[in-house]
């Protein structure tokens, strides 16, 4: 591992797991929705301002050059051609109503590529990391993706927007694949879903409508596991598209759901 990835992860791991203890231990019990964003039910709660005030001030102090990209708003470009990308909480519905699938997402891009991804769920007291090159850890042990399924016999993650009209096109997609499939789950966390591919607890992830601090380290953490990833047949991984299972399932997957029109609404 380079000495700018060590460092990078270093970084990573600290501000997640700052920003998961905050949360974790100081989440109110009168916790209410500060904001909305998409929609009525697209919600931000103080603790995600909090959260990412929280991680960007650890970066301003020991990474001051590098930029960021933040979900709530924090948005910089630096100097020194590294990039953070963060999510205070994926999962904030979640974590409004107590649910324990929720996580902070924070990764570190440098030329457009990912090189550092940490996903750290503190309700279930895992961290996800992988260093592009250096395979996915969860907490200290190597993970990787399951042997792949066919497709009829793949546990299949997935998610819903908050728009009305994309969750009702979304629900009908579902309604098609739900036969071809062992079964779908539907957690509330991208980046959980995608560090659950990584480590063979979901045999494939789909999403449309994703932003980049909804999967930029979930989508290293599946990678470097061993999933494919991408979006449309021969499209990287983007908002209008997020697959991510092992090779001998994934074109199996992507095919169907391009088939079904997962991509649009």
């Amino acid at each position: 591992m380079t000495d700018l990835k060590a460092e990078l992860l270093r970084v990573a791991l600290e501000a997640a797991h700052r920003a998961g203890a905050f949360l974790r231990d100081g989440r109110p019990d009168d916790l209410g929705v500060a904001a909305t964003k998409s929609s009525a039910v697209d919600v931000v709660t103080e603790m995600d301002i909090a959260s990412e005030k929280l991680i960007t001030g650890f970066l301003a102090e020991h990474r001051p050059d590098d930029g960021v990209l933040g979900e709530e708003g924090a948005s910089f470009e630096g100097s020194s051609g590294i990039q953070w990308v963060v999510d205070p909480i994926d999962g904030t519905v979640n974590y409004l109503y107590g649910r324990p699938d929720w996580s902070v997402s924070i990764a570190a891009r440098k030329d457009g590529e990912t090189l550092v991804g940490v996903v750290h769920a503190p309700m279930r007291g895992e961290t996800c990391r992988a260093v592009l090159g250096e395979g996915t850890f969860l907490n200290d042990a190597p993970v990787r993706v399951r042997p792949a399924p066919s497709l009829d016999q793949a546990l299949v993650g997935t998610g819903f927007g908050y728009i009305t009209e994309r969750r009702v096109r979304q629900a009908e997609v579902a309604r098609q694949l739900i036969p071809r499939v062992r079964d779908i789950r539907r957690a509330g966390s991208a980046a959980i879903d995608l560090c659950d591919v990584a480590a063979g607890r979901l045999d494939a992830y789909y999403e449309r409508g994703l932003n980049p601090w909804d999967y930029a380290a979930g989508e290293l953490v599946a990678r470097e596991a061993g999933a494919l990833t991408g979006g449309r047949p021969g499209e990287a991984l983007s908002g209008e598209l997020a697959v991510a299972a092992p090779p001998a399932l994934f074109e199996t997957l992507q095919g169907l759901l391009e088939d079904l029109g997962a991509w649009h609404d």
